[in-house]
Formats: structure tokens, sequence, C-alpha cells
């Protein structure tokens, strides 16, 4: 498909439909009806290695958002590109810009083979002239496409170029049905050889014309339609086969489903991420600072999907000028951070012809630019805090460390190194203000970071100082066919009476399940956009308190661990729909409204789900219609981890308290009490799987309720990768002097071998009575100073699994 308009996602039908119009006369590629199988299982199809020309994040420039900001969708014209190809060679180009990408309008209908012109009022000296003036400045031209084929180029049955017997009208889907977001074009049905011959036919075309780049917009499942019933996968896969032949950059959007994200990443360079980053606020401002937060949740969905040749794209960086970003100074340099910790492509919103000294300057930061350029997608340590720190572990063996305040008042913000995985002394620069801070052991505190601020930091390891190396860490190696799951961190109270009767209650028995209830205030909930609280409602509200927005498209996102979760909230006549997301795949649109005339009802559960494989998981809710959207609470379904969950102590017939493990005992990590911990050997005994609380110490606590927390050890950072086949394997590199192999024990779990530069080292057992996680089972120190490296592989059991390797620095 081949617009000639600008499209605006965001916008109501009826503004698409005008779009539409515009162009039913062009032509394109299709998607799969809702009852389709997908055409092959997507967790197969990561690629074994890049595609040479996408071994980094591309920088350059896009045209889109100028054509908003200006109102205007022609406002690419020939001269106004070579003006931005000029610019670009004057002021950008040795830092590593060189794409010049035009976005929809480029072009005016289709040639006698249904392929697309060009327009010749925007380019009266032809479009060629444009790309050979990018090439000469030592650029690459890129153009805008979407899926499907227009209604007219179905009906004119045009013959398709070096395709004998094949035309236009034969290779639509029967019956003809939508292929995009807006309903502008047909399926086409790729099981037509004919069909994938079209597309070589309009990639070849580009080929002859120089076209270096592609984004293929409204792909789906994704672009606000994840239930299958536009599904552009095969668009996708034959898009990619035809521009891969050519070495052209393949670039997806929008807001791709990341259920599909293995698919995504064997078929294209990048895949964006969100809805545009435009605040569609036509000569005011190019975005705003909530299209920027709303980013964060989402790079940390993504993280994994990064890297290795594919990219994912964050959409226009629109940082070049104050005056018409619609982002503070320390919001522009925050989300500059945000695109190069994410190893996004940079490519430019602005007009290039018009930045100013501080948008050049975060622009052209060489150390920032490194960070994008080498490729490795940072992750938080935790989203459920306004103050946020980032980290990445780069090839060399430093971090990548940014440091970032989302809230509304300055903070000092702190990155732990236990967090990073690091012990130890680490020296710390600033790469913004390209100035060493010195050496700090365990923790750096930037001090008064500011509202929508940040620090980006590098911070390296020295001498003796050790680093741990997760699993699903980029440069990680894995041979052979692996899954990543896990077990996680995580606590349960037990409630304790303490009476002075005489007779103590008898001992309650647990359930399967137990259910944790959270306030709209827990302090995990982020809240994305504009949201206020009220409080003192009197409406029969849980803690008689609400967060409310009033925008759509703001969201709250809640992580949690377990194995379901429920929204609960009020129904009124002044809400409407909200869509909800499980780990960011939309499962359903929920009705929050109620019909005039009928009353308010308080703490409705609108959606629930109990059935989710135990682990964590991410619940977003984002607001669709209605006046308002309200969060009251959230309710979490965990597994039962100690029997009883309750029980009581008689101060005048005291007896010990016993508590049945319902986890190996070897997996406690201890027993508190309001943050205090009770001491091992006198406060309680262990042994096995059975907590035994002295009668001494529950004697001290005051009468009534007391919770005492039993926390629990997880895989690091929750996850492990697994596989079932022998001679699998896990390989690092790394310079040191010693190794250490961390991982799970488990009784399906067998013999491992242990390489150490190539070379047999020992044969280690992972069997376990029962799953035990971080259980160091091999380590060697004394290894000569330079690049080393450790290999795993699976010699027998059912299963092995892999966690940490860490090593220690030289």
């Amino acid at each position: 498909m081949f617009p000639d308009a600008v499209r605006s996602p965001l916008r109501t039908r009826s503004a698409a439909a005008v779009l539409a119009a515009a162009l039913l006369a062009l032509t394109g590629a299709s998607a799969r009806p809702a009852q389709a199988a997908p055409p092959s299982d997507p967790t197969s199809q990561a690629p074994a290695t890049a595609d040479p020309w996408a071994t980094r994040p591309y920088m350059g420039w896009s045209s889109y958002s100028m054509q908003v900001y200006s109102g205007n969708s022609k406002w690419i014209t020939g001269d106004q590109l070579v003006r931005q190809s000029d610019a670009m060679h004057a002021k950008l180009q040795r830092y590593g810009y060189d794409y010049i990408n035009v976005d929809a309008g480029w072009n005016d209908g289709v040639d006698a083979n249904g392929r697309p012109k060009p327009s010749a009022t925007l380019y009266p000296q032809g479009l060629q002239k444009v790309i050979d003036h990018v090439h000469a400045n030592g650029q690459k031209f890129g153009l805008y496409m979407i899926p499907g084929i227009s209604p007219d180029v179905y009906n004119a049955n045009l013959p398709i170029a070096g395709a004998s017997g094949c035309t236009t009208h034969d290779i639509v889907a029967q019956p003809p049905r939508p292929s995009d977001y807006w309903h502008i074009g047909y399926k086409i049905d790729f099981s037509n050889p004919c069909s994938q011959r079209y597309i070589d036919s309009i990639v070849e075309l580009f080929g002859q014309w120089g076209v270096n780049f592609v984004k293929f917009d409204s792909v789906t499942p994704g672009s606000g339609v994840s239930d299958l019933s536009l599904d552009a996968r095969d668009d996708v896969a034959a898009w990619s086969s035809a521009l891969k032949a050519r070495k052209i950059w393949f670039e997806l959007s929008w807001a791709v489903d990341p259920k599909y994200a293995d698919y995504w990443r064997s078929k294209a360079n990048g895949w964006r991420v969100e809805w545009d980053v435009e605040c569609y606020c036509a000569n005011d401002a190019l975005t705003k600072w909530e299209n920027i937060a709303r980013l964060f949740p989402d790079v940390a969905a993504w993280w994994r999907n990064g890297g290795n040749g594919g990219w994912n794209d964050l959409d226009s960086l629109d940082v070049g000028n104050g005056t018409m970003d619609g982002l503070t100074r320390d919001e522009r340099q925050t989300a500059t951070t945000l695109w190069a910790i994410s190893a996004a492509p940079m490519y430019i919103g602005n007009d290039l012809t018009n930045l100013d000294s501080y948008g050049l300057s975060l622009l052209t930061n060489p150390e920032v630019i490194g960070v994008d350029q080498a490729g490795t997608p940072a992750r938080p340590v935790s989203t459920a805090t306004q103050q946020q720190v980032w980290y990445a572990l780069n090839a060399d063996g430093s971090y990548t460390v940014a440091l970032f305040n989302l809230g509304r008042t300055e903070k000092d913000v702190t990155a732990n190194w236990t967090d990073l995985g690091l012990t130890g002394a680490a020296t710390v620069r600033d790469l913004w203000a390209h100035q060493d801070l010195g050496r700090f052991t365990g923790r750096f505190t930037a001090a008064g970071v500011p509202i929508h601020g940040v620090r980006l930091l590098r911070v390296t390891p020295q001498p003796g100082a050790t680093v741990a190396v997760n699993d699903d860490a980029l440069r990680v190696g894995y041979s052979g066919e692996w899954t990543r799951d896990g077990v996680a961190a995580t606590a349960q109270p037990l409630t304790l009476t303490v009476t002075d009767t005489g007779t103590p209650a008898p001992p309650s028995t647990t359930g399967p399940v137990r259910t944790i209830t959270h306030d709209d205030t827990d302090p995990g909930i982020a809240y994305v956009g504009s949201w206020s609280q009220s409080t003192g409602r009197g409406l029969g509200d849980y803690s008689d308190g609400v967060h409310y927005t009033e925008r759509d498209g703001d969201s709250f996102l809640y992580t949690f661990q377990g194995t379901g979760v429920s929204y609960l909230t009020e129904l009124d006549t002044s809400q409407g729909n909200v869509d909800i997301y499980i780990d960011n795949q939309l499962m359903k649109t929920v009705n929050t409204g109620r019909d005039p005339g009928q009353p308010r009802l308080a703490q409705q559960t609108v959606y629930t789900v109990n059935d989710l494989p135990n682990g964590s998981h991410t619940l977003k809710a984002v607001k669709k219609s209605g006046a308002f959207m309200l969060l009251d609470r959230i309710d979490v379904l965990q597994p039962s981890l100690i029997d009883p969950p309750t029980a009581s102590f008689d101060t005048k017939a005291p007896a010990d308290v016993q508590v049945r493990l319902l986890r190996s005992g070897s997996e406690l990590t201890g027993v508190s009490r309001g943050g205090t911990a009770l001491r091992q050997g006198t406060d309680y005994t262990l042994s096995g799987s059975t907590v035994t609380l002295r009668s001494a110490y529950l004697a001290g606590l005051p009468l009534g309720a007391a919770q005492l927390d039993f926390a629990f050890r997880g895989d690091y950072l929750d996850d492990v990768h697994a596989t079932t086949h022998n001679g699998d394997a896990v390989s690092y590199t790394f310079r040191g002097t010693g190794v250490d192999w961390i991982t799970a024990t488990a009784p399906e779990q067998g013999l491992v071998d242990i390489y150490i530069d190539g070379k047999l080292a020992k044969r280690v057992d992972t069997h376990g009575d029962a799953r035990a996680t971080q259980q160091q089972v091999y380590s060697v120190a004394g290894l000569g100073n330079g690049q080393h490296t450790f290999r795993a592989v699976k010699a027998s059991g059912d299963v092995m699994r892999t966690d940490v390797i860490r090593y220690t620095t030289r």
C-alpha cells in the first residue's frame, strides 16, 4: 500500500477515514483472517546472525514529526528533503546520522504494473533527483509503505512486472477483506506465488531508485489490533524476503504485539514498540512529556528483544529545538538518554535546519551516542518507583547506568552495585558532563536529580570486583533450544494472634492459593499520564479512596508475582471502556460505565485472570473512553508457601508454634517482623521444611494481631534459561581471574560438563532432592590475566538450567 497522506493512529476512526479516502487509488499488501493459524511458530524465528547492514541501530531523520507539526502532509517536497539532507551533512553526519526517511505522502498513483509512482507535484524534477542528492551527501534514503492492495488497483487487473500471467486482480484474498488498521486496502493471498512476485517487483523498483530503507506501518498483530482479525505477518514475511535480497533495512510499525517478538525479529531489523510519539498539536509542539513517560514500561517489557541486529524502535527523537519540542531541557535530555540506553534507532524528528545549540549538544554527545551504538539495551532494576535505575553490562565489562527521576519533585537517586550484579569498587564517569566522578564502593548517589531529569554514568569495576552475569544478558551465548522460566523471590505473611485467655485457638489450614490486595496507593503501581487521587469519598471504595484520570491513553501498570490478578474499580455512568493488557498483550476491553439512571457501584471486579503460569507478570490498563477512569484496588493470586497461614499463641498456655514450608527449607532466607529479622536458632529454628517459632520469642509480642513475614529466595532476578537436549550449551567470554557458575539444582537435573577456554575442566552434578535456587555448582580461581571463555554443556538429566555466570575482574 502506498499512502499519500499523513496517518494518525491516535486519531479517531473518522479522522482515519479522511486518510483512507486519499489512499484508495493506491496499492499494497494484506492481512490474515481472524480464524487463520500463524504462518509458523513465532518462538523459532530468531535469525542466527544479524543482517550486515543492521549490526547497529540506525541514526538519521524521519519526516513524520514535521508533517504533523506543520499540519501539512505535503511538507515533504523535494526542496525540503534536500534542505534536510544538507543540514544533516553539515551538522550531524560526522556523528553517525545518515538516513533520510520519508514518511506517508511521497507517492501519487501507480504505474502500469501497479507499483507506486512518486508525486510529480512534490518532486517536479523527479524523486530520483532527490535520492541522488541524498546519496551524493553520503546518506541513505528511506520510504514508507503499509500492507494491502487498494480496491482500485485490484479492479484495474494490472499485469505484475516480471511475472508472466500474474495480475493484481489474481492476488487478492477472496472474499476481499481489510488488510490494515484504516481498512484502506484488501488482503493479499500469499498462497498465490504471484503475490510474492508482486512484492518483489515493487522492491526491485525501489532498488533501481536506490532506496535503502522501508518503514512498514500498520503491522498487525499490533497497531491497535491484536485479536488476529487483522494479521499482516504474511505481508511482513513477503516484504522481508524481497528487502533482504536487496540489503534494504526493514522497519516495522507501530506498537507491534510483543507476543510475536521473535517473529518480528526474524523478519525485520527494527520494530516500533509504542504508538506515535507526536502529540498531534500542530504548530504548537512535536511531542509532550506524557508520550515520553509512557515508553518506560514499554522498554521494560521489550529490552530482552533488542540487540544483535534487531532494535526496539521508540519513534522519532524530538529534542532538537526547545521552542517546538514540547519538552523542558531536562525532559529533552531524559528522552535522549532513554533512546541511547535502549539501543533504539536514533532518528530525529525536528527540522534539521532549525536546531538550537542545546538540542545539537544532546544529539552530538559522542559518549551518549556510543552508548546507543554499543547495541546493548538496558534493563530497569525496578519500575515500581519514580526514581528508576536502569543498567546494561557492556562488552568491555563496564556498566552503563542511567538514574531517572520521573517524579514531581527533585530527588536523590541511588544505584546500588548489588542491584547491577556488581560487588566491590568501581569508578564512575558522568557521560553527559564528560566528567570522572571518582571511585565508589557499594553504591553511587546522584544528588538532586531534577524533575523528569537524569544522570547517565559509566561504571567500571575495579580489580578484584565480581560481576554477576544474568542468564538473559545480551552476550550470554546459547547453542541449542533454550527457554526462559524461573522461580521468583517472594514472601508470605503469617498472621499471628496473641492472647492471654489460657486457651489458644486451633491452627487454621491453608488453601492452594492466597489473595493479596493492593490499594490504589501501593507504590508498586506505575501511573502513566495525568492521574490524581481522591480520598475520603465515602462511596464504599477500598480504603475510601481511588486514583483517577480524565485523559484517554493514560494508563496504570502493576508488575506482580503470582498466578492471577483482578482489577477492581467503580462502575458509573461517567466512565467508559478500558483496554486490559497482560504481559503487554491485549486481553480484553472492559466496560466500566453504567447506563443513565443506574446507581454507582463500588469495588467491582471488571477483569480477572487466574490461570497464569506462576511467575512475574504485568497488568496494564489503558483508558479508552468515558469522562473518567478509576483504579480502586488490585488483587493478586499467589500459591501459598506456608501452612498454616494463621496461627495463635497464648501467653498463659505458652507453646512453640510450628509452620510447614511448602517450598524447600533451603529456600527460606529469613523470618522478620516489621522489617526486623528474627534470629535463627534463638527466635526460631528450621528443620527440613518445618519452622518452629520459639515460645520465648512469641511471649514478648504484644497482645493482639502480629505479622511475621517468611521470605524465600528465588532464581537470580527471578529467571533462568533451561534446555532438555543433551549437547546444548551456554557460554560467556570475560576478562578476569576466576569464574563461578550459579544455577538451580532439582530432581530432574543431571550432569553438566564445564569447559574453560575450550578444555574440559570438570563434570558437575546439578541433581537435587528438591528445586533449590542460586546454588554454586562450579568455581575456579587463579586463571591467567586475560580473556577466558566459560562453557557448560548438558550431559544428562531431563533438564539443564543456567542462572548466573559470575567472574572476578583482573
